[in-house]
């Protein structure tokens, strides 16, 4: 949630914006939690609270993408948010295709977020 928090998102919009983006990418949700979270860490939170982390990573995602393609100006920590996001995906994967795969899929839904949350009034 320091995402969302940092970029000053209203919490009662960013829910409803989250419960809409759900009802389309519940499977994109779903397919980042199993990599995110190994097994049986997800237990321990409530599906609500996952997801919540997921729209966060996928909006820190998204931030560190503005900052490689130039952007956005190099954080002093943005190198080191770079290596977590890679490593935190890449666990368990087998090719590079598949890394993107799950960087394109955390890049779009931080897309579409930002979209619906702008159009909700």
């Amino acid at each position: 949630m320091a995402m969302l928090k940092q970029m000053g998102f209203d919490p009662e919009k960013t829910k409803r914006t989250l419960e809409m983006l759900l009802i389309d990418r519940k499977n994109e949700f779903r397919e980042l939690a199993d990599v995110i979270f190994p097994k049986g860490t997800s237990s321990n939170m409530s599906v609500e609270d996952s997801n919540k982390f997921i729209l966060d990573f996928s909006l820190d995602v998204n931030t560190a993408f503005q900052t490689w393609s130039g952007q956005e100006q190099l954080s002093p920590n943005s190198s080191l948010k770079a290596l977590t996001i890679l490593r935190q995906l890449s666990r368990g994967q087998n090719a590079m295709n598949a890394l993107a795969h799950l960087l394109n899929i955390s890049y779009n839904l931080a897309e579409e977020f930002k979209v619906i949350y702008n159009r909700l009034e």
